[in-house]
């Protein structure tokens, strides 16, 4: 289980998550053909020795709800940027016909009741229930990442917990149970847990389940953080409602319709503001997650069309059609 300690920076509340090794690891089967879901945290290890990130490998037992067998399964893919992992059931000739219901995560609601299930402390099979306390959290996983758009809620949710499913009412699968804050650092629930929504969970395990790794379409281009683009705002005097460009991948869709990143001035060390996007496909961008978001839903191949300002100005605004490429084949050319 990841534990999140509390902390708080100039921004409001931020969460920090560290992994500590106590507790078993939860999951659930995600279909009739053997495929299980949990944390990419908890299986990083075996991921790591066998070198998981693109798919395919290690070795691991799993231990089915109601049998005192444990099961040999491989890993099928894993997803370190949404702490995702899926592994494959050696043996599946004992497995039910309709393992869990998926559900929907756009659509509910806070104050909501959810129920999760996992192994806290090697407590086999344990139920908690609570309520959807808040949506949209972002938090910072293992290895630093943000993950974005998480559940939060009071339900219990404590080491071994993790990769454990998260329930609404009807006992519709809404997400997976992945953190907790906890003050100190370490220990037990105090009321703050966070699971991946999801519809976020749905998208990564479909690609893993199909191509044992993520496809990620991309533009080429890496952006600047919003809380940079704000201070920039205030120090300029006016507004930047949309995403600088930090930098343009060579031969990216970006680089070949002339997209310009912004620059340092190498004479007196002032910034050169680069072109800002506002709109990807008639949608507005005024933060990083938005054109994310977007990205998201996009699949390699997919052309979108990007709505510019120049340099940053105003008076030259100008639209760019893109044809999105698979970001590992960017960074493989690069």
């Amino acid at each position: 289980t990841t534990v999140v300690p509390a902390g708080r920076d100039f921004f409001g509340m931020r969460f920090e998550a560290t992994e500590i090794p106590a507790g078993t690891g939860s999951g659930f089967l995600w279909d009739n053909k053997g495929h299980v879901v949990t944390n990419y945290h908890v299986v990083a290890n075996a991921a790591a020795h066998h070198h998981q990130y693109s798919g395919g490998g290690g070795e691991l037992k799993v231990k089915l709800s109601g049998s005192r067998k444990s099961y040999e399964a491989t890993i099928v893919g894993v997803e370190p940027e949404k702490d995702l992992a899926v592994l494959k059931l050696k043996d599946t000739t004992t497995l039910p016909e309709f393992p869990i219901e998926i559900g929907a995560s756009h659509d509910l609601r806070v104050g909501q009741t959810v129920l999760a299930i996992g192994n806290p402390f090697g407590l086999d099979d344990t139920l908690t229930t609570g309520v959807v306390s808040a949506l949209g959290r972002d938090v910072r996983g293992v290895g630093g990442l943000q993950i974005r758009g998480c559940i939060q809620t009071d339900a219990a949710i404590n080491p071994g917990n993790s990769g454990g499913p998260l329930f609404d009412s009807a006992g519709r699968l809404i997400g997976v149970n992945m953190a907790m804050i906890s003050p100190n650092g370490i220990g037990g629930n105090i009321g703050i847990g966070f699971a991946i929504p999801i519809d976020t969970v749905k998208r990564v395990v479909n690609q893993l389940i199909q191509h044992g790794r993520i496809i990620r379409p991309t533009m080429g281009i890496a952006l600047i953080d919003d809380r940079l683009t704000q201070a920039i705002e205030t120090q300029l005097g006016r507004s930047l409602k949309g995403v600088l460009i930090a930098e343009v991948y060579t031969n990216g869709p970006a680089a070949r319709v002339a997209l310009e990143p912004c620059r340092m001035n190498r004479y007196d060390g002032s910034l050169e503001l680069g072109d800002l996007i506002t709109h990807i496909d008639g949608k507005p961008i005024r933060q990083a997650e938005d054109l994310l978001s977007i990205m998201d839903d996009k699949r390699q191949g997919d052309t979108v069309k990007v709505k510019i300002f120049k340099n940053s100005d105003h008076r030259q605004e100008k639209t760019v059609s893109m044809k999105l490429i698979d970001r590992a084949q960017l960074l493989d050319n690069a």
